[in-house]
């Protein structure tokens, strides 16, 4: 079965075809969603049940409307809704265009391959691992999934997994009720409700510790949670998007990560490449910083031809997150028009520590994996940094062109400690 994707906007699909045929409506919705995954489906049916329903919602449909219930009223909202979920076509101008209204910037192979994976894996109601490393834009990729999904007028709520104490872990996520424990003072309600309906995205998923990872089995299994004090369980609909930069199968291997979280978490996964295997995205992520600090600023500034190429060339294992950081430092900081290469090196060397002395200098270890020696590279950067800062953790930010809070987070992973990088006085 062929379709012109040009000339058909939403697919209206009855699940009863009648006696005698081999295909039913779901069949039909498992070649659409394969074949064409921007069009969207809705799908009829006279014998509607909650089984039939769920499944049609994870094959891809992006509703589902009892015949007993049918008025054109429901009908113009059902198609109203549908429709304006989004107008991505396959084609791969199409899919750029919608990762770029989402702040994703690209036009590499990988990029297109992912912009069709959230279109494709977004319309489903399957929960969804999106993996890479530090500054790749998976919380971006997280919030286009949700925009493409039937949820996409309810809420995304990120639960920030290493900012969250310990001891704090279930009242956050599961909510409380007046008397609990020390201080809890009134009812409250969990992000899981605050998600009701929508997404919650589990950022950083892998620092989660294994004694806490249990605790989101009947959540995501069931549908339930309990808040913390409650006997009594309350239902919940929300789509699981996780994201991590650490390697969960490893993770599994050495006992810090559970197997039955990782399979009911990563039912379908997107990974992203980082931006030096994909260098040809840097000159599009360039102009979109270029453009957003124009803007922003109501100046005409640009970088030289040459020194796009330059960055180009650069492998950036901070990924696009490092990229922005050094557009934005060049164009607040130089004040002519066009900013060249002798500009980038200063701001280079001045800002960043420099990662080939940093790589030099860290012992590299033919037992560890890329992934980990990386991690020595960026551990090593962050305590040089505190080195200069005397410890000063929002300087230290400043001059690695991050945020605090990243900071914070990449302290706790590498467990520094700064207050020895603080010069006592005497």
């Amino acid at each position: 079965m062929e379709l012109h994707n040009r000339s058909v906007g939403i697919i209206l699909l009855d699940i009863e075809f009648g006696p005698g045929q081999s295909m039913d409506g779901l069949d039909l919705l498992e070649i659409f969603r394969r074949n064409y995954p921007a069009i969207p489906v809705v799908m009829i049916s006279g014998k509607g049940t909650i089984e039939t329903a769920v499944k049609a919602t994870k094959l891809g449909a992006v509703n589902f409307i009892e015949k007993s219930i049918i008025t054109k009223e429901k009908i113009k909202s059902v198609l109203e809704s549908s429709i304006g979920r989004i107008a991505v076509k396959s084609e791969a101008n199409e899919i750029l265009k919608f990762l770029a209204s989402h702040g994703i910037m690209g036009k590499s192979k990988q990029m297109l391959e992912i912009g069709d994976a959230i279109i494709r894996y977004g319309r489903t109601d399957l929960n969804i691992l999106i993996t890479g490393e530090t500054g790749t834009g998976k919380k971006l990729v997280a919030k286009a999934i949700h925009s493409v999904s039937r949820r996409t007028k309810q809420p995304f709520v990120t639960v920030d997994i290493p900012n969250i104490p310990k001891e704090l872990f279930q009242s956050e996520l599961f909510g409380h009720i007046k008397g609990a424990f020390s201080g809890a003072t009134e009812n409250k309600k969990g992000l899981f409700h605050e998600a009701n309906k929508g997404s919650i995205f589990l950022d950083e998923i892998g620092e989660m510790s294994l004694d806490l990872q249990s605790n989101l089995f009947i959540p995501i299994e069931e549908k339930i949670v309990r808040k913390v004090g409650s006997v009594q369980g309350e239902e919940i609909d929300v789509r699981f998007i996780s994201a991590t930069d650490k390697d969960l199968m490893n993770a599994m291997k050495e006992g810090k990560f559970r197997e039955q979280l990782y399979h009911r978490l990563r039912e379908c996964e997107i990974y992203i490449p980082p931006l030096r295997e994909r260098k040809e995205d840097i000159p599009m992520i360039i102009d979109y910083y270029v453009r957003k600090h124009n803007m922003d600023f109501q100046e005409s500034k640009f970088l030289a031809p040459s020194s796009i190429e330059y960055l180009q060339e650069q492998n950036w294992f901070g990924n696009a997150r490092e990229v922005s950081s050094i557009i934005k430092v060049s164009l607040q900081t130089v004040s002519k028009e066009q900013v060249e290469v002798s500009d980038l090196v200063k701001i280079l060397n001045n800002t960043n520590v420099n990662h080939k002395n940093e790589i030099q200098e860290t012992v590299i270890d033919n037992s560890k994996t890329l992934k980990e020696d990386l991690a020595s590279v960026d551990k090593k950067k962050i305590e040089n940094t505190l080195k200069k800062c005397n410890g000063n953790v929002s300087k230290s930010a400043a001059m690695l062109g991050i945020s605090r809070e990243t900071m914070h987070n990449k302290i706790r992973r590498y467990e520094i400690i700064v207050q020895n990088f603080r010069v006592k006085k005497s």
